[in-house]
């Protein structure tokens, strides 16, 4: 649906049938990309429709050479009443009629040396007769290691700069430290990762603007995340290496079920379970009060590559 929109004071051409075409095009591209890169396991489709509107194409990779669990998921969904965690975010939402779309990826690899990413784009628009839309994007990605190597946290953000550079110098410290207070977990004290990119609400320069920053984002994630996965899915490990692993997977859990807005506005909105908890790994462990040995790779995991800081400087 095309339809010119006041946005931020400004005119433009709003065109949410573009954005499908490119969200599906970049699942259909990503998934190739990921099948290749495992070398070994295939995605299974699952396509599915929701009652109250829209639907989607949920893709997963279990047990692979590289990926223990992989999903990429691409929905368009709407509704007539937005739920408690959109409401209270943006009060001016209320009485709109509203449409998401997006594409949401989460990779949980076997070996505990090749860390565990997200990536997600997407793009929100509520209309209500007699006034003009509302509309945003929103998007990013980020990396969680187990084991921290400079090498890789350096490879991260550069390909992050490189991807919002162009459409602004002033963004890419912004997006970066959005990305770091968002994936923290302020009942642990602790970051999930060593970040990378966090954007929403945004509708800054117009809509061709924010749409092509979008699109960049999602484009350089694979650009991203594959060198690392190459440079680490070989390294031998054991049980010690495993076990933390599962440890810090459960640190993920945590983020995704207490403070994630994707997870709670899909739960909330009577979205599709299965999809929306595609993010959780399919093993992980909670142990009580573990302390990792001093001096131990496991302890500088959050000693050092947890602490948000410039890995550009």
């Amino acid at each position: 649906m095309t339809q010119t929109t006041s946005n931020n004071a400004s005119t433009d051409t709003v065109d949410s049938d573009a954005v499908q075409t490119f969200l599906t095009r970049f699942h259909d591209t990503l998934c190739q990309q990921l099948e290749a890169l495992d070398g070994e396991a295939s995605f299974v489709d699952d396509a599915w429709t929701r009652p109250e509107g829209g639907g989607g194409l949920t893709r997963t990779l279990t047990d692979g050479a590289l990926f223990e669990k992989a999903g990429v998921a691409f929905s368009r969904v709407n509704g007539s009443t937005l739920p408690p965690s959109a409401s209270a975010h943006r009060p001016e939402l209320a009485g709109r009629n509203w449409e998401a779309m997006g594409v949401s990826l989460v990779l949980h690899p076997l070996n505990p040396y090749v860390p565990t990413t997200h990536a997600n784009i997407r793009f929100f628009r509520a209309n209500k007769e007699g006034e003009q839309p509302v509309w945003w994007f929103g998007g990013g990605f980020d990396l969680t290691p187990y084991y921290g190597f400079e090498e890789d946290c350096v490879h991260w953000h550069q390909t992050a700069l490189n991807a919002v550079q162009p459409y602004g110098e002033h963004l890419h410290d912004k997006l970066k430290n959005w990305c770091d207070d968002y994936f923290y977990l302020g009942h642990r004290g602790e970051a999930r990762g060593i970040g990378g990119l966090f954007f929403d609400d945004f509708s800054e320069g117009g809509f061709d603007h924010a749409f092509g920053l979008m699109q960049s984002v999602g484009k350089h994630f694979y650009e991203a995340f594959a060198p690392i996965a190459q440079r680490r899915r070989d390294i031998p490990y054991a049980k010690r290496e495993r076990d933390f692993q599962l440890l810090r997977r459960g640190r993920y859990v945590e983020f995704n079920l207490v403070h994630d807005r994707g997870t709670l506005f899909g739960l909330q909105s009577g979205g599709r379970t299965e999809s929306i908890l595609m993010s959780l790994p399919p093993h992980v462990s909670w142990v009580y009060n573990y302390q990792p040995e001093a001096g131990s790779p496991e302890a500088e995991l959050t000693s050092r590559y947890l602490q948000p800081q410039n890995w550009l400087a």
